[in-house]
């Protein structure tokens, strides 16, 4: 099995917040990452396909149509945007790094596997910070 992964990066605003709990909750909870007007982070998220290489390209996946589907289903929609109130399939997710993860790899796992040779969507991983990493696979 070869991996191969695509690096991305965009810039976006959120809000940890969850609306079932009390304004205290949500203060405790998350501390500075629930301020009320917002804050940003420069995130790069890597997309890794699994698969074995087709014989008559040696790729797993073309890495064109890989950044083309990520800038199409994920950067477009993210990029420069408000993470809670811009990004239609991210519409009632607290914006963690983990849940934008898991929803990133759902927005892309479909059109993957059409794409690749005969592999899969093995991982998301979003780097929220340089030391703050969320990885997702269902695999």
């Amino acid at each position: 099995m070869i991996y191969v992964t695509r690096k991305e990066h965009f810039t976006a605003a959120h809000r940890l917040h969850n609306p079932d709990k009390s304004d205290e909750w949500n203060r405790s909870t998350f501390g500075p990452c629930n301020h009320p007007n917002w804050h940003g982070h420069n995130y790069i998220v890597e997309v890794t396909v699994a698969g074995k290489p087709d014989p008559e390209t040696g790729y797993v996946i073309d890495l064109g149509h890989l950044k083309s589907l990520i800038q199409e289903r994920i950067l477009s929609k993210c990029d420069h945007k408000n993470l809670n109130l811009d990004v239609d399939f991210l519409n009632g997710v607290i914006p963690s790094a983990e849940n934008l993860a898991k929803s990133f790899y759902m927005e892309l796992s479909s059109d993957i596997e059409k794409l690749a040779y005969s592999g899969y969507l093995h991982s998301v991983t979003l780097h929220e910070t340089e030391r703050n990493t969320a990885e997702y696979r269902e695999v």
